[in-house]
Parts: structure tokens; C-alpha cells; sequence
């Protein structure tokens, strides 16, 4: 299947569009915590997205976000997902591993800040859709795969071509680097569109804000 026809079953999946007042302002190029309070260091231009599991006990829901600064944030309560919202998780997961990790191969070959700080803030949206995948139950289909490595077939297609016309040159990266935040932006907003989750509509709702902002700095670079 191609990206676009694979991206295209995404966004009806998810329903339509359901943005609405959801949008909330973020950091440029880093992003906010994906369950409330902004965890951004001051002077720290990376992403403000803790990884590990603290102490959140919402409905028995169990993982909290661990800050950069040492502090839980315990994230909202659960809700329900259909079998269609739970894909879209699992699909998002994917998406994002193939961010970060285009990310961190354009950083490895050129000298340009931008892609070192996405790069770092993909990471930290990676840790917070793989934290929704463990409140609901939901199989990793990125467990266990190294960078530039992929479960589906159509992901890993995906990726190699990306990385392909990225490598070409700078400018053709960063050209990438903005095709891959706006696809994952449509695929954001769509997956709003009906859904009552108050976690999975929050890290969603943040990780908007954050991509829309990775989008603007790139096109500084344009």
C-alpha cells in the first residue's frame, strides 16, 4: 500500500476532523508534557515530554510521566476506544518511530540544529503514544526494532524512500522534514474527530501543538 493510501485509512479510521479548541500553544520546536503542565527546562531547547513510568493511579490505569525534573504528573483518567481508535494508537506509534528516526539519520549527516532538537522531541512523543499503548492494552508493533527498522512492510517502505530523498541534501531534508509533519498533522486532527479518551485526546492534542511547531521551524530553513 502506498504512504498516501496507508495515511488516507488512518485519517478515516480516526474520524474527521476534531481539533476544534483541543489546539493548545507550545514551545518552539519542543514540545509540552502530553498530560498537562508544560516540563520544558529553562535554556533547554529539547522537547519537555518525561519518559518513564512514575506513580498515576487513574482508574486503575497505573502509568504516571516521570518529568525531566524529577516530578510525576499523573496523567488524566482512561476512557474507551473503539477497535478503529486503539489502530490509530498502534498506526501513531509506527509514525512516530519513523520521525524520530529520520530525525536522527538527517542529524547524523548534517550540521543543522533543527534536526537534533526534533529529533530529541520525536523521541519524547514516541515515549508518550508507547505510554498509551500500555494503559489500553495495546501490542507495540515497535518493540524490539532498531532505528530504521519496521514491523509493516508499508512503514519500512515508507521510511527507506524518506531517507532516500532526504539524503540527496539538505535542503531535500528538510523538504522531508516538513512532509512528515504535515502528514502527521492531518493524521492528528483526524484522529480527534471522535474521540471522548481524556489521556489519548490529550498526548494527541499536545503532540498537534508540537508538530505544528516542528513544521514552522523547518520552514525557516526552506
Amino acid at each position: 500500500m502506498k504512504a498516501t493510501k496507508r495515511w488516507a485509512a488512518l485519517v478515516v479510521a480516526a474520524g474527521a476532523l476534531g481539533l476544534g479548541a483541543l489546539l493548545v500553544a507550545a514551545p518552539a520546536v519542543a514540545g509540552a508534557n502530553p498530560f498537562g503542565n508544560p516540563a520544558a527546562v529553562a535554556g533547554n531547547p529539547g522537547p519537555g515530554w518525561g519518559g518513564g513510568n512514575g506513580a498515576g493511579s487513574n482508574n486503575g490505569a497505573g502509568s504516571g510521566i516521570t518529568l525531566r525534573d524529577g516530578s510525576c504528573l499523573t496523567p488524566p483518567a482512561t476512557g474507551t476506544l473503539t477497535d478503529q481508535q486503539k489502530a490509530t494508537v498502534a498506526a501513531m506509534t509506527q509514525e512516530q518511530k519513523l520521525s524520530q528516526d529520520l530525525y536522527t539519520a538527517f542529524a547524523a549527516r548534517y550540521d543543522l540544529a533543527v534536526f537534533d532538537r526534533i529529533a530529541a522531541a520525536e523521541t519524547q512523543h514516541l515515549t508518550a503514544v508507547r505510554t498509551l499503548l500500555d494503559r489500553y492494552g495495546i501490542a507495540d508493533p515497535t518493540a524490539g526494532k532498531p532505528a530504521g527498522q519496521f514491523s509493516d512492510p508499508a512503514v519500512q517502505a515508507d521510511y527507506d524512500r524518506l531517507l532516500a530523498q532526504g539524503q540527496a541534501s539538505q535542503a531535500a531534508a528538510v523538504q522531508v522534514g516538513q512532509q512528515v509533519e504535515q502528514r502527521a498533522i492531518d493524521a492528528l486532527q483526524a484522529a480527534l474527530g471522535g474521540l471522548s479518551a481524556p489521556d489519548v485526546k490529550q498526548v494527541y492534542t499536545r503532540l498537534l501543538a508540537a508538530e505544528q511547531q516542528h513544521l514552522t521551524a523547518l520552514q525557516r530553513w526552506s
